[in-house]
């Protein structure tokens, strides 16, 4: 956080032409430590949390379950929770932008289910390649959400009874599709497979810390070079230095502590990919800007020339093909396809995971790092509870009271909100 001094116009309200007037000091963030702490209480007196909540969280979820059972932080154990959640992160992923509309998408396990169904029925039945069959399941994710995009866009049928009539009716299908078998056994050697049984040797980890650190640093300077030379507030370098430095700490001690079981996992570099892309999408370009603002106020949106119904479609769509690849990522987990795939506890834990990441239930508010942060949580929880051998009950119990946290925060911060906006009126 930076603490931004304002930069004066000139006297009669023009700003100044000359660039020996105006004085460098003042474009400048204050890079100080008291400045980001001031800034820091400012955010959270005007509700603006951020993922502060989610993070102390996850630090007491890893402090308790230690102090139980002190396999808790093994690389083993931080590895499979990396690959377990990644199936429902992805879900997780495309349930934050339905949400960000302010809207809700029940549909996206049974979408999952159905994928999962036309991904083994394909390869195994069909005998057509993997990679045409994940193809395929993706395409019919894809198609579904566009289905309920455009009913609930076009239609004016609220988007609550639309997946909820989906959640329904894609279920039936995959039934169907599933027959009189049951279940369907895929390959453990093939590409389906390989999503959740690869993981990268230790150079390969350190190499993406690297690249990941170098491309935040070059877009980071590359945007406040161009500010600073417009004029603009900006970051100084030491503060850049240091939210470089505060990536690396988790980058770091993540890819060492995978490093010492078999290495990062494919599965959840895929998910990580898809966060950080839908991110970039959100933050960077003009599409991620109406979708936010179609979320604030649909009206004014539409009154400044957004078409609204198109990004409905559209984020309808994008949230089905994401909890395709999730169920396809289930049959690569699980080895096999069944008509429960999809049918349990996938779609309350994808929608509790984004809640609980931080995506507001209000619309407008959230970002797909939501998803990561969502889900370690409810993968920590659920990891934790294994090991110590407690019930599903119990589960279920602990999630719903984080859960329920999370929505209180989200309103309190967004009470805060309101009032710090009255407040500065």
């Amino acid at each position: 956080m930076s603490q931004q001094t304002h930069v004066p116009n000139s006297v009669d309200g023009a700003q100044p032409q000359d660039g020996a007037r105006r004085d460098p000091r003042l474009l400048t963030t204050v890079a100080s430590p008291s400045g980001w702490l001031q800034a820091l209480r400012r955010n959270i007196r005007g509700g603006e949390l951020g993922p502060l909540p989610v993070i102390v969280g996850l630090l007491l979820i890893g402090l308790v379950f230690q102090s139980m059972n002190d396999r808790f932080l093994s690389p083993q154990n931080l590895s499979n929770l990396t690959v377990q959640i990644a199936a429902v992160g992805l879900m997780t992923t495309g349930v934050i932008m339905v949400l960000l509309l302010g809207e809700i998408d029940l549909s996206v396990g049974s979408v999952s289910g159905l994928a999962a169904g036309v991904v083994a029925v394909l390869a195994v039945r069909y005998g057509t390649s993997e990679w045409v069959a994940i193809g395929a399941a993706v395409g019919v994710g894809l198609l579904v959400g566009l289905i309920h995009g455009f009913i609930f866009a076009k239609m004016g049928v609220p988007a609550f009874v639309v997946t909820l009539a989906g959640l329904l009716g894609w279920q039936g299908v995959h039934l169907n599709l599933m027959g009189s078998d049951g279940s369907i056994n895929t390959s453990s050697t093939g590409p389906i497979a390989m999503l959740t049984q690869t993981y990268f040797v230790p150079v390969v980890g350190w190499a993406l810390v690297l690249l990941t650190l170098a491309l935040y640093l070059v877009s980071v300077l590359t945007v406040e070079r161009k500010r600073s030379g417009a004029g603009l507030p900006h970051k100084s370098l030491v503060e850049v230095l240091f939210r470089a430095g505060l990536l690396a700490l988790p980058l770091v001690g993540g890819v060492w502590i995978l490093n010492q079981y078999k290495g990062v996992p494919l599965a959840f570099l895929i998910f990580v990919g898809f966060v950080v892309m839908l991110d970039l999408v959100l933050r960077k370009t003009r599409y991620g800007r109406m979708v936010y603002a179609v979320g604030g106020s649909s009206e004014a949106a539409r009154r400044a020339g957004i078409n609204v119904d198109l990004i409905r479609i559209s984020v309808f769509g994008i949230a089905s093909t994401l909890a395709a690849l999730g169920g396809v990522m289930l049959v690569s987990r699980n080895f096999a396809a069944s008509v429960s795939t999809g049918g349990g506890a996938e779609l309350m834990m994808a929608i509790a995971a984004a809640v609980i990441g931080g995506t507001s239930l209000f619309g407008g508010r959230g970002n797909a790092y939501s998803a990561l942060l969502g889900g370690l949580v409810l993968g920590a929880i659920t990891s934790g509870l294994l090991l110590l051998q407690m019930d599903t009950s119990v589960r279920f119990m602990i999630t719903a009271a984080v859960l329920l946290i999370a929505v209180i925060l989200d309103a309190i911060s967004r009470r805060g909100r309101k009032t710090h906006a009255r407040g500065g009126a």
